[in-house]
């Protein structure tokens, strides 16, 4: 019995590793269901307030404005607050004016100190004289001149809620209607209250909160139409506003359990609030999300402009008028999704608008739903992708899902003034994506590993890496394809050697300092390096991978290999002085070739290795061989001369027949990169050279002399060598002429 389940144990835990996305999905699905702390509704706000930054709602001109005790009318009629005389006569204007309601964002909780009662109390009692005491009682009382002037208008006071207990309980002047589920289970709930004073709250025809509400970063997204007091439902500064200016005398609230609401047993909360003829959807906690404008001066009225006197006949006829503050020192300003202080008094006045205009935006009761759906069909639907058609279709499908997403959300933003989260199925899909194509990934390095092991003792790393991606290359055989080859070899090798006969670990050390650079200029340029033979290093390019510029990487690749040998050589100096030894430099010939060869795995059935087989390569290195004798750091052949003349300084340099072949080919060498092939001199030097080199063929030795001074005078000195082999080769011409069918080949000696 125990024999037969652990073959069950090893197989769950080859497939532990596959349910890693499938445990991502699920906490991504509850995550967004449940958001413990809120973080997943955080970031949605964060998300919805991209969307009003980049599309705010044009400002609509709407029947609501707000008077403004601006800085202004604080510098006209003195520091807040003002004599409830003042405030009088502004309720008097507005009221003369036919403002529908009159709101007040702000509490008159004390008695006014400017009234005569108030300074008859504060009088010293040696100053209050009989005859002034009797002059003052008989001036009338500032609150009592304000509530008579509310008492003849549409006036809405306000209160504010507290979460400390306290005994103050706002006069309600509204009932309410409850349809469905009891609401003040979602109102945010309040224990106390600042109240206006008794007498004004009695004369207004309506008392509402004006809390707000801000979201836990303190950003004001929506006002509440209700809140609670104790459990006691009471109206906000702006659902009474619209009461008091339609009339009407109650306020309906449907929530979930109401006639057609479909909650499905869930108390899911308000849906709307009925004020008049005005039906109001809602969230949850029964407010209003507001789609703010950026600042339009058009909805503020100058407080002073009202007591002046200087409203125009339509300004505020029929209009909600909500009396509020811009002043940054009454610090009533609150940050918004548009401005990081936005005075409170906008916010009621912003959602009054979208109320009177009809113009809501709503987060759908069904768009958790929606996102949740969707994250669990598209998180099943990858996790199916990358098993059948890989990571990358896989990819390209959590672009296209992610995309689709915040498409949709944009659209339904932009079009139906409808918010839904695209970020949290974004980042769920992303996750099961990354989460999934990771477990794919260390299993497949897991397994690639294990030929690098098998393997790479034996064989190339390239070869390592191909087969750890293809194992089925694992057989004897190859390709034909026209490759570039490269030898390079150290220059006196022998002498250097016989320097270190007695320290063989510091000729190995120096060997290892000179490979070291050369391999890495090969391999930066996406060369192969073949073997290494001693102190002769073997490259190829194109080949294992495709390189359609493997010429220009050879060539760039040589003069690399020069100049980091001019590096090294300057180090090996350095050292050398400061141990007061003597320094022979290292000297290299390179030989570059290209053409047509079979590369693969060469070898037998018990061993066999990454390699090339032609007679290109066997060019490559008779060239390399030839690097010596010519005078030169490089000799390319002929095809290879062919296309890096292009972009190269190339010389031609002979017609040669080398060693164990009959047939001569064309030799060249290099001399720089483009900007060497663009230099004066060099573009004056390649014509007198090639001029020299017809001369020479063509046995025209007075020619050639001259042709080789020319040529002396334009180039650097690399050349030097050369044109002293040529040299030497016209004066013994002169003195033993060619064959008469000499063709200017020369059939070299040695390799």
């Amino acid at each position: 019995m125990l024999l037969r389940f652990v073959p069950s144990l090893k197989g769950l835990k080859k497939s532990l590793p596959a349910l890693v996305p499938v445990v991502f999905l699920l906490a991504g699905l509850g995550l967004s269901a449940f958001d413990p702390g809120g973080v997943i509704g955080d970031m949605r706000l964060k998300v919805f307030d991209y969307y009003q930054r980049f599309s705010p709602r044009p400002y609509t001109d709407a029947p609501v404005r707000y008077v403004d005790i601006d800085e202004a009318s604080l510098a006209r009629f003195g520091q807040w607050p003002w004599p409830r005389s003042i405030m009088a006569r502004m309720v008097d204007e507005l009221t003369k004016k036919e403002a529908a309601a009159i709101a007040f964002d702000v509490v008159f909780a004390e008695p006014d100190r400017t009234s005569a009662s108030s300074f008859l109390a504060n009088l010293p009692s040696e100053s209050a004289t009989p005859s002034l005491t009797e002059a003052l009682q008989q001036l009338p009382d500032n609150d009592q001149t304000f509530a008579s002037s509310i008492a003849k208008s549409p006036v809405v006071s306000g209160f504010v809620l507290t979460s400390n207990e306290s005994d103050a309980v706002p006069v309600a002047k509204t009932g309410f209607a409850k349809l469905g589920d009891d609401p003040a289970r979602h109102l945010p709930t309040y224990y106390g209250a600042a109240r206006s004073l008794p007498a004004i709250e009695a004369a207004a025809r309506g008392n509402g909160s004006f809390n707000l509400d801000p979201d836990r970063d303190s950003v004001v997204r929506s006002v509440p139409l209700v809140v609670s007091l104790n459990g006691k439902l009471y109206p906000t500064l702006i659902a009474e506003a619209l009461r008091v200016a339609q009339g009407a005398n109650s306020i309906s609230i449907k929530s979930s359990g109401a006639s057609s609401e479909q909650s499905f047993g869930a108390n899911t909360g308000i849906t709307a609030v009925r004020i008049g003829l005005l039906t109001i959807p809602t969230t949850a906690r029964g407010a209003v999300l507001i789609h703010f404008t950026p600042r339009e001066p058009m909805r503020a009225i100058s407080a002073a402009r009202v007591l002046d006197g200087q409203l125009g006949e339509d300004e505020v006829a029929g209009r909600i008028i909500v009396v509020g503050t811009s002043a940054a020192g009454l610090l009533d300003l609150r940050p918004s999704p548009l401005e990081p202080a936005m005075p409170g008094v906008e916010a009621h006045v912003q959602a009054l608008e979208q109320i009177m205009l009809g113009h809501f935006l709503t987060r759908p009761d069904w768009a958790k739903g929606a996102e949740i759906l969707f994250m669990a069909l598209g998180g099943l639907i990858l996790m199916v992708a990358l098993s059948y058609v890989g990571a990358l279709w896989a990819a390209i499908l959590t672009v296209v899902a992610a995309g689709g997403a915040i498409g949709t959300s944009w659209w339904l933003y932009t079009h139906s003034l409808m918010l839904t989260d695209p970020i949290s199925p974004t980042v769920v899909l992303a996750g099961v994506y990354i989460s999934g194509s990771m477990i794919q990934f260390l299993r497949t390095e897991a397994e690639r590993s294990q030929v690098r092991s098998a393997f790479g003792q034996y064989l190339s790393p390239a070869l390592v890496e191909q087969l750890a991606k293809n194992p089925e290359l694992l057989q004897l055989g190859g390709e034909t394809k026209k490759m570039t080859f490269m030898f390079s070899d150290v220059r006196g090798f022998t002498t250097i050697s016989e320097r270190f006969k007695a320290n063989p670990q510091g000729l190995t050390k120096l060997i290892n300092r000179f490979l070291t650079p050369m391999t890495d200029q090969i391999l930066s340029r996406q060369g192969t390096i073949d073997k290494y033979m001693g102190d002769c290093v073997m490259a190829f390019w194109n080949a294992p991978l495709d390189d359609g510029r493997h010429i220009q990487n050879a060539c760039s690749s040589a003069l690399a290999m020069l100049q980091a040998l001019d590096t090294l050589n300057a180090t090996l100096a350095a050292e050398a002085e400061a141990e007061g030894s003597k320094h022979t430099p290292l000297g290299v010939g390179i030989g570059i070739n290209t053409g047509n060869c079979v590369v693969g795995n060469m070898g037998s059935e018990q061993r066999f290795d990454y390699s090339v087989l032609g007679d290109a390569v066997n060019l490559a290195s008779r060239l390399e061989g030839q690097s010596k004798y010519y005078h030169v750091l490089t000799v390319l052949g002929e095809e290879t001369a062919a296309v890096a003349g292009d972009e190269f300084a190339v010389l031609e340099l002979d017609l040669i027949a080398v060693k164990g072949k009959a047939e001569a080919v064309a030799i060249f060498t290099l001399l720089g990169n483009v900007d060497t092939l663009n230099a004066p001199w060099f573009q004056a030097l390649r014509p007198l050279h090639a001029a020299m080199i017809a001369a020479y063929r063509a046995q025209d030795w007075a020619a050639t002399r001259q042709g080789i001074a020319d040529c002396r005078a334009l180039e650097d000195g690399r050349m030097a060598g050369f044109y002293d082999l040529i040299t030497e080769r016209v004066e013994e011409f002169i003195v033993n002429p060619p064959p008469a069918n000499w063709s200017g080949v020369y059939v070299a000696e040695s390799k």
